[in-house]
């Protein structure tokens, strides 16, 4: 998706990692809300509290899924998706551009 409409842009940045990661949220009228992020090189380990879907939109990481001992590796565009309440790594190789979507179920 290239682009969002009739939505809020928080303008306070969600800094993680040093400011490694960071990312704004977006919040679309149905009060849904996905992050718009950037991932710098590094290995980085992430706890959910509600599903989520991250897109890859550019870059070149690797993700290790909760529960899997085997490496997904993305390089340009991909997704994948992290159960709720669960801790999840990525070793990122370049500067990639993300959207994580969250789910309630």
């Amino acid at each position: 998706m290239s682009s969002f409409e009739n939505v809020t842009v928080l303008t306070k940045a969600n800094v993680y990692f040093d400011g490694k990661v960071t990312s704004r949220t977006v919040v679309f009228a149905d009060g849904t809300k996905k992050t718009l992020g950037i991932l710098l090189p590094g290995e980085y380990e992430f706890g959910t509290d509600t599903k989520e879907i991250m897109e890859i939109q550019a870059g070149d990481l690797n993700v290790l899924l909760p529960g899997s001992s085997e490496w997904i590796s993305i390089s340009g565009q991909g997704e994948f998706t992290v159960p709720a309440n669960t801790k999840f790594k990525l070793e990122v190789k370049t500067v990639s551009d993300y959207i994580c979507s969250y789910i309630s179920e």
